[in-house]
């Protein structure tokens, strides 16, 4: 056993009266020493009852003969850090993560890891580190959160609070209205409850292979989420018996497997950042043309909230995640022979089935052809960028207008909530990329305000920052060259015009290429956002574009 490194022997006595002052007896030096990383924490909605997830898993860890240890993991929620300074320091967590995932496995010689996450950037950060790792692993989630409920039994999301705050300004709801909603939009524990980052990195994770069947869906608050979380830490056992290592697991196979499901499920243009930040770790290679040629492939089964008012608890009442793998299957559209840590993704198929054919559409009649997202290209944009295809309005899939050009988020939102903002416009938010935010920050609060102003079909919005997996409408992020490198979308002006065309996959300024020439012969750096000697500054220096996933080291 790799802990015997720790355990055994006369030289490492000192160790084991380290262990003993932990109540270790000496039996469980006999046995695999199994580290839970559970990001359980008091300021996070997923994260608040990580502790008995962890438990649960202990518990079965136990029962298979394991002796299991918790530490802890960070984790930043990014609802609450939205629309201020704190949404930098949301994707930087990523890194961090992993990074200190590695540290405490590495220095602590596990035999195994049991994964703990719940939230945005934890899943990925996890999963990152699993991959470096490579010891025997397995995940298992806090969990969804259940939808509110409104008047009329409406279905309430944090998309609807930060929809409402676009209503209040435009005079369409009261503060008194807004404040019964926000007592009652999000009722307790788990992540946000649509098909936002966390829930679509969560359902990935079982596309992956790297979770049980039931990881993605079954809600925070039930049983049945116990119930797994101990056959989880049963099944690590196993696993490590096999032998099976995550670096055996994330095959091409897997992440191929896993932007299959992204497509069907509509999943939140995050994943495109974090599959290739993911694989690289591996690995292997993924690029926004292999996102689209899944995509062309794979109809899109579901709309969930955001681009409807369908809530992941639904989604598990239909079968869950192997619903969709159901469908998929009919078409050949999954490797159902590609490994996973209980043994073949086929095996997620033994008690598959669509139990509602209106939440997951039988593949013979999907909403669209082709998946949920897409990767555009053009001179805005000749790195790529990226749009949740499955959440635009029908009359946006193709747009052109007049640029109303912001540097920040902040000065955007003010525009937007001032009633500044016109049908037909296309609002640039530019110098929050990877490396200009820094931090690439998460834009909600203007897409959900222009969606309570009722302007997200009439009005497209493009960013080298990204978006929340709760944004709907034509939000296009991921702009890559970012502005601070110099990118073109640095180079627009007010009034310029922006022609976007998904489903051709275009993006263009109306520009010539000699008028982009001039204009970068003049333009200038910004002044470093990050404050001198912090983490951000530290970031900023060594993250890479957002095209190959915002990792460190990378061009």
């Amino acid at each position: 056993m790799k802990s015997d490194a720790v355990k055994k022997g006369i030289s490492r006595a000192p160790h084991r009266s380290l262990f003993k002052a932990l109540g270790f007896v000496d039996e469980e030096f006999d046995r695999p020493l199994v580290g839970i990383a559970v990001a359980k924490s008091d300021i996070v909605p997923g994260h608040i009852h990580l502790d008995t997830v962890a438990k649960a898993a202990a518990d079965g860890i136990r029962m298979a003969g394991g002796v299991p240890v918790q530490f802890p993991v960070i984790g930043v929620c990014d609802g609450i850090a939205m629309g201020h300074e704190g949404m930098r320091y949301s994707l930087v967590t990523r890194e961090l993560i992993a990074d200190s995932v590695e540290c405490m496995a590495l220095a602590h010689a596990f035999d195994a890891l049991v994964f703990i996450p719940n939230c945005d950037k934890i899943v990925p950060g996890m999963l990152m580190a699993a991959a470096r790792v490579n010891i025997p692993s397995i995940f298992v989630s806090g969990g969804p959160m259940l939808a509110g409920r409104g008047r009329g039994g409406k279905t309430l999301t944090l998309t609807t609070m930060f929809e409402a705050v676009g209503m209040v300004s435009a005079g369409t709801l009261s503060e008194a209205e807004l404040a019964e909603l926000e007592n009652t939009a999000c009722p307790g524990c788990g992540s946000c409850s649509g098909m936002f980052t966390a829930n679509s990195m969560n359902c990935v994770t079982e596309a992956l292979g790297m979770a049980l069947p039931g990881n993605g869906t079954i809600p925070a608050v039930m049983a049945a989420r116990l119930r797994l979380a101990k056959k989880t830490g049963m099944q690590i056992m196993e696993t490590l018996k096999e032998g099976i290592r995550p670096r055996a697991v994330l095959t091409k196979r897997a992440f191929l497997n896993a932007l299959t499901l992204d497509m069907a499920l509509g999943c939140s243009t995050n994943t495109a950042l974090h599959l290739p930040a993911i694989a690289r770790e591996a690995g292997i290679t993924l690029d926004l043309k292999i996102l689209n040629e899944v995509s062309a492939k794979t109809p899109n089964l579901c709309k969930l909230a955001p681009a409807s008012a369908t809530a992941i608890e639904e989604l598990d009442a239909a079968g869950g995640v192997p619903a969709v793998f159901f469908e998929l299957a009919k078409k050949n559209l999954l490797d159902l022979d590609a490994p996973t840590v209980y043994g073949k993704l086929s095996g997620a198929l033994k008690n598959a089935a669509n139990h509602n054919e209106n939440i997951v559409r039988p593949i013979h009649k999907p909403y669209s052809a082709t998946g949920g997202l897409a990767a555009l290209w053009g001179n805005i944009a000749p790195d790529g960028c990226v749009v949740k295809q499955s959440a635009v309005a029908e009359s946006m899939l193709t747009h052109e207008g007049p640029a109303r050009v912001f540097d920040g988020e902040d000065a955007a939102f003010a525009a937007i909530t001032g009633g500044q903002i016109r049908p037909g416009d296309v609002v640039v938010i530019r110098y929050e990329g990877p490396k200009g935010g820094p931090g690439m920050k998460e834009m909600l609060a203007p897409t959900a305000a222009l969606a309570g102003m009722g302007l997200d079909d009439k009005v497209a919005l493009i960013t080298d920052g990204r978006f929340s997996g709760a944004t709907k409408g034509a939000a296009i992020g991921h702009v890559s060259p970012e502005a601070a490198v110099g990118g073109a979308i640095a180079l627009v002006k007010e009034g310029d015009r922006i022609a976007i065309d998904i489903p051709a996959r275009t993006i263009n300024l109306r520009l010539d290429s000699a008028e982009l020439a001039k204009r970068k012969a003049v333009w200038q750096p910004p002044v470093p956002a990050a404050p001198a000697g912090s983490y951000l500054e530290r970031y900023a220096a060594q993250v890479g574009s957002a095209a190959g996933g915002a990792v460190f080291g990378a061009v």
